[in-house]
């Protein structure tokens, strides 16, 4: 991630003002780019996806059940070696995605693994064929089998949207330069992104973290840099976002998925009268939470009306301190052994073995983010660690992330993998046991008011602004479907939104328009966004369980998180007596934000 290139294996990141930050060592899945074990799993994917397709296309329906079984586990291994050749070279990309070495190596792996995986395209579509009672009665013969009907049931949930097999291996063979190749561009762009601010230069994570200084001359002037830099850039960015908005409206429309939304929706297996449910409690509420906190804020500020730069300043009492990494570990795993030692064990290897990388660096790709990888290594997590409070709550995020696919691994590598909604679960609560903790040892009112304040902006983030992104997605995708839209009218589709969810209390500088385009959910994962509202919602209302008593509680929780992917929304929250379809759930996570804002406002008073 440094210039030039690091070692990618090395542990220590050396000190600076936050102390000794943690590097990635990823030799837990290769030691180096050429090293022989990668190779050897190469060479074995490419034989071990031709011999699949050689022993079972066109051959499933004549599977018994222990044939099935045989199947699905040759199928599970596959994925998992190819998991673990792209999980190796996407994360030594992002660690420097400016490095043409390390773009080549990805590109190169990532078009081996979709011509090697192309025999398989046949595995779904023809799995998809086969009758539900003949399906059934295999179920009931096998166990083991019987295991996987999670996995099938989201496999068929796509079959009256699959195309022929000929188009499915066309679509695949395409990938690579498709979505993949503008996703690649979009990184890449950003990255090498350069800020002029007061005279210093700087990539967009330190640009961005201005945006929280407590000096308003610094965040006014981080926020013209930023304004300046994307109108520069924004042709550029309204070129991808037009092309892959394009590009899903024709496979969706060749697929006949009925709107834009329905494929991520599949992908989490919720149902899309839930989303709605909580995308529209959300923006009902937004009169009761943002514009009524942000009214408040402007009065803490002395100031007439925000502006965006104010959105996320501290408060004016607010510890401007440096947090220093030793102090954000210890917070965040003490957080997590008080409510459960286990919980906090599993967190200690992130810390030690290399599984974090913390530093701000050039070239390294922006934001925090946690890898599963793949369920015989380990995860690991990325932050751009800056020493503000808001950084240890992302530490207590993505880590909450990493201790739920630690304990989602021993599902296995088809059953592991968590929907969207259901992945933000330990990641959100974690956030909250560690605020807890803060707000707990508190000093004082001022102490404790800065922290509530805090929260209700991470928690307004989460849900307010997701889903106002959620609905600028929606609105951008639609339009789409009718032309090219120009950055003039993507513009006004963003600031559409933002004046709806954040309120009156804002003026919006000229400039703000253009901050749609370094959101990277838009390029990576179209609606992703309304995971981020369903998480928090979801925590909010665990929460409130959690505090009501019951000593099998954390018992509860750690079986939901080690369920992975092979169960529903229902049947995970149904042990807590909570459903999410029940439109009335989301209000009860919405009323723990109103809670916290009457708490502020009482302080006024």
């Amino acid at each position: 991630m440094t210039t030039p290139v690091f070692d990618a294996n090395a542990t220590g990141a050396g000190h600076n003002e936050f102390g000794q930050l943690p590097e990635w060592n990823l030799s837990d899945l290769y030691s180096s780019p050429d090293a022989p074990e990668l190779k050897r799993d190469t060479d074995w994917l490419e034989d071990a996806c031709k011999s699949f397709a050689a022993d079972y296309e066109g051959k499933l329906a004549t599977l018994d059940a222990q044939g099935m079984l045989d199947a699905v586990l040759r199928y599970e291994r596959i994925e998992q070696v190819a998991g673990r050749i792209m999980s190796f070279a996407g994360l030594r990309y992002y660690q420097n995605t400016i490095d043409g070495e390390r773009a080549k190596f990805m590109s190169d792996c990532q078009d081996r693994v979709t011509a090697f995986t192309t025999p398989l395209v046949f595995w779904g579509l023809e799995f998809n064929r086969l009758e539900d009672d003949h399906l059934n009665a295999l179920l009931g013969q096998s166990q083991e089998l019987h295991r996987y009907k999670p996995v099938f049931d989201r496999m068929r949930a796509m079959k009256p949207y699959q195309l022929s097999d000929e188009l499915e291996r066309f679509l695949h063979d395409a990938s690579v330069v498709g979505a993949s190749a503008w996703n690649k561009l979009f990184d890449e762009t950003m990255a090498g992104l350069e800020f002029e601010v007061n005279g210093e230069t700087l990539n967009i994570e330190g640009t961005l973290n201005l945006l929280q200084e407590q000096d308003r001359s610094k965040r006014e002037a981080a926020f013209h840099a930023l304004a300046k830099v994307f109108g520069e850039n924004i042709r550029t960015f309204a070129r991808i976002h037009n092309t892959l908005a394009k590009e899903k409206e024709i496979e969706d429309r060749w697929r006949g998925l009925p709107f834009p939304q329905m494929g991520r929706h599949l992908a989490n297996h919720v149902e899309p009268e839930v989303v709605e449910a909580l995308r529209n409690a959300v923006v009902a509420a937004y009169p009761r939470l943002s514009h009524r906190y942000y009214r408040l804020k402007a009065k803490w500020l002395g100031l007439d009306k925000l502006q965006v730069w104010d959105r996320n300043a501290p408060l004016p009492t607010e510890d401007d301190r440096v947090v220093a990494w030793d102090e954000a570990q210890r917070t965040v795993s003490e957080a997590y052994a008080a409510f459960d030692p286990r919980m906090a064990e599993i967190a200690q290897p992130f810390f030690t073995q290399g599984w974090i990388d913390a530093a701000v660096k050039p070239g390294k790709a922006p934001g925090a983010f946690a890898h599963p990888t793949v369920t015989d290594a380990h995860p690991y997590v990325m932050l751009n660690y800056l020493g503000k409070p808001r950084d240890v709550m992302t530490l207590a995020h993505e880590l909450g992330h990493g201790v739920h696919q630690v304990l989602a691994a021993g599902q296995g590598e088809l059953l592991s993998s968590t929907p969207l909604t259901l992945a933000e679960t330990a990641s959100v609560f974690g956030e909250m046991l560690t605020f807890r903790k803060l707000l707990t040892e508190a000093p004082d009112a001022k102490a404790k008011k800065a922290l509530l304040a805090g929260k209700v902006e991470d928690m307004i983030n989460t849900v307010v602004r997701q889903i106002a992104f959620y609905d600028f997605e929606s609105k951008l995708h639609e339009a789409r479907r009718h032309g090219e839209l120009t950055p003039d009218e993507i513009d006004a589709l963003w600031m559409s939104v933002q004046a709806e969810s954040l309120g009156d209390a804002f003026d919006f500088a000229p400039g703000y328009e253009t901050f749609w385009s370094y959101i990277p959910h838009f390029i990576h994962s179209p609606f992703y966004v309304y995971a981020y509202a369903f998480g928090d919602g979801l925590v909010n209302a665990l929460y409130a369980v959690y505090e009501e008593g019951g000593a099998d509680f954390q018992d509860k929780y750690f079986e939901m998180l080690k369920a992975g992917g092979s169960k529903h929304h229902k049947d995970l929250l149904a042990p807590f007596g909570l459903d999410a379809s029940d439109p009335r759930f989301w209000d009860k996570g919405l009323s723990m934000i109103e809670g916290f804002i009457d708490e502020l406002e009482k302080m006024e008073a």
